[in-house]
């Protein structure tokens, strides 16, 4: 049976190989903080701490000291020494958050926090963007800039780098954040860290789009077949690929009967009808259209 599942990574779900089922779309976290010792074929439990994080202020390795009152061995603390710990307590806690620089990590990770469950990010994802966050801080990018702005950036990034459909648009509604301002720090962030980001497989777009749209499979499959073609003829080069995608889904849908119009298909894309018009005009007139 186990050899039947599948594990997609990117989506966090596991799949039947089989009939394609969804078998969890909640992978276990496996955590770093506990570590197995074999001794004389016994296997003994044993916590270490919390894993280490990048998308954690203090990349989860700050202790805290905690005001039990009580020794390792559980007895009770004379009144000296209790006061002497809830003192240190207390300058510990005080401690954690000493400098700009931590005070901002803080918020921005809360809010990537917030953003993991609402877009459906991985682990890696998330651990991508806190990096790239990190790095544009520690070169003084965000300076004069929203945290919110640089940090949507870093997620759209590090979703195109890890080949997860999510457009500008997608990230811009749920950060709210003006589309405008989070095109503008994704060219800067681009620019100053040297990044080299893939361009997006229109192939996903399809899929995406269709689903929107609510298309039948035959269309997809006719779709699929009809951006292989694209492709292949290098008609795609410099084109939007969800602009391409939704006048691919368009031709489809005309060639198997469907009730689709350029508006839906459009706003379904969430580019112009008058991009989907080029783009068809485009296509047919340098691909053979079956």
């Amino acid at each position: 049976m186990n050899e039947s599942i599948i594990t997609d990574s990117e989506s966090g779900e596991m799949i039947c190989s089989r009939c394609g089922r969804v078998i969890s779309d909640n992978l276990p976290e496996v955590d770093s903080d506990w570590h197995r010792y074999f001794m004389d074929e016994s296997k003994v439990g044993t916590r270490i701490g919390s894993r280490s994080s990048l998308a954690r202020h203090d990349m989860g390795l700050s202790t805290i000291i905690g005001r039990s009152g009580r020794d390792a061995s559980g007895n009770r603390l004379d009144s000296a020494m209790r006061t002497k710990m809830n003192r240190l307590a207390t300058w510990d806690l005080r401690s954690q958050l000493h400098t700009p620089k931590d005070r901002s990590l803080r918020q921005a990770f809360f809010k990537l926090d917030v953003l993991r469950d609402k877009l459906g990010l991985s682990d890696t994802i998330v651990e991508k963007a806190a990096y790239i966050y990190r790095k544009a801080q520690s070169k003084k990018i965000t300076r004069g800039r929203t945290i919110y702005g640089v940090l949507a950036a870093a997620i759209y990034i590090s979703c195109r780098e890890m080949g997860v459909q999510r457009t500008l648009n997608d990230i811009a509604v749920v950060c709210s954040v003006k589309r405008k301002e989070l095109s503008k720090d994704f060219r800067i962030l681009c620019t100053k860290l040297d990044l080299r980001i893939p361009q997006p497989d229109p192939m996903k777009c399809i899929a995406k789009v269709a689903n929107k749209v609510k298309l039948s499979e035959k269309t997809k499959r006719h779709a699929s077949l009809l951006m292989s073609n694209v492709t292949k003829e290098e008609i795609s080069a410099g084109k939007d690929p969800m602009g391409l995608a939704a006048s691919v889904l368009y031709l489809s849908g005309i060639k198997n009967g469907e009730t689709v119009t350029q508006s839906n298909i459009a706003a379904a894309a969430g580019v112009t009808e008058v991009t989907v018009r080029n783009r068809t005009k485009e296509l047919r007139d340098k691909l053979v259209l079956n």
